[in-house]
C-alpha cells in the first residue's frame, strides 16, 4: 500500500493510525471533516488506494460519503466506527463498503484488512465494463458509451444507469432507486426518479429506449 485516505473526526485516532501505518511504509492522509472529505471525493485528485471512513462526522456523514464514492469509483472502502448496530452494518454493506470494523479494533488487524483489499483491487481487471445492448459503462474510468459515442452523465444519472446495468432485465422500483442512489434518509417525492430517468434517456439518445417503463412497477433495462 502506498496511500490511504482516512476520514475520521477524532484526531487522536487519526494520529495513532497514521503512526502505525507509517511504520509499514504507507502514507495516510487524514481529514477530520465530512464536508472537506466530500470535496475531495468529488474532485479530480482522488489518487488513493483505499478509504478508511468513520460514520459520525461533522457536516456530512460517512454513509453519504460512501454513497458518493460508489457513484464515482470502485476504490476499496472500510468503515471504522463506533456504530455496531446490525442495521448500520447491513446498510454500510448495502452502500458498497468492502468491510465494516467496529471500534475499538486492533491496528494490526486493520492494517491486514487494508493490505488484503488493496492487493485484491490491484489484481482485478482494470477495465470493469458493464454492457447491455448499445450501452457500455466503464466503472473504473467512469466513462459511458452509447452507440459507440461517449456520453457525459452527471453523478445521479451515472449511478442510476450503473444500478440498472448491474440488474439487467430486473424490474427496479422507484423506491429501490431512491434507497440505493439517494439513501434511506431521503424524504422527497419519488417522482425525482422519473425526472432523472427522463434526463438519462435523453442523454443516451436512441439507446435510451433500452430503459423500459413498467407502469405501476418501475423500470427495466433490456438489450433492445
Amino acid at each position: 500500500m502506498k496511500k490511504i485516505l482516512l476520514i475520521e473526526d477524532d484526531t487522536e485516532i487519526c494520529e495513532v493510525i497514521k503512526n502505525y501505518f507509517n511504520t509499514k511504509g504507507t502514507e495516510v492522509s487524514a481529514v477530520n471533516n465530512g464536508g472537506e472529505a466530500f470535496d475531495i471525493i468529488r474532485g479530480d485528485d482522488m489518487d488513493y488506494e483505499l478509504v478508511l471512513l468513520d460514520i459520525m462526522l461533522p457536516e456530512t456523514d460517512g454513509f453519504t460519503l460512501c454513497r458518493q464514492l460508489r457513484m464515482r469509483s470502485d476504490i476499496p472502502v472500510i468503515f471504522i466506527t463506533a456504530r455496531g448496530r446490525e442495521e448500520d452494518i447491513l446498510y454500510g454493506y448495502d452502500l458498497g463498503c468492502d468491510d465494516y470494523i467496529v471500534k475499538p479494533f486492533l491496528l494490526s488487524v486493520l492494517y491486514s484488512k487494508c493490505e488484503a483489499l488493496v492487493r485484491r483491487a490491484g489484481n482485478a481487471d482494470d477495465s470493469k465494463v458493464l454492457s447491455c445492448g448499445s450501452i457500455n459503462l466503464d466503472t473504473r474510468t467512469l466513462r459511458c458509451f452509447a452507440d459507440d459515442n461517449e456520453v457525459e452523465l452527471p453523478p445521479k444519472e451515472f449511478a442510476i444507469l450503473r444500478y440498472l446495468l448491474e440488474h439487467e432485465n430486473w424490474v427496479v422500483t422507484r423506491d429501490t432507486l431512491l434507497d440505493r442512489i439517494w439513501g434511506y434518509d431521503y424524504f422527497g417525492s419519488d417522482r425525482v426518479v422519473d425526472n432523472h430517468i427522463k434526463k438519462l434517456r435523453k442523454a443516451l439518445g436512441s439507446a435510451g429506449a433500452q430503459i423500459k417503463t413498467l407502469v405501476g412497477r418501475g423500470y427495466k433495462l433490456t438489450k433492445e
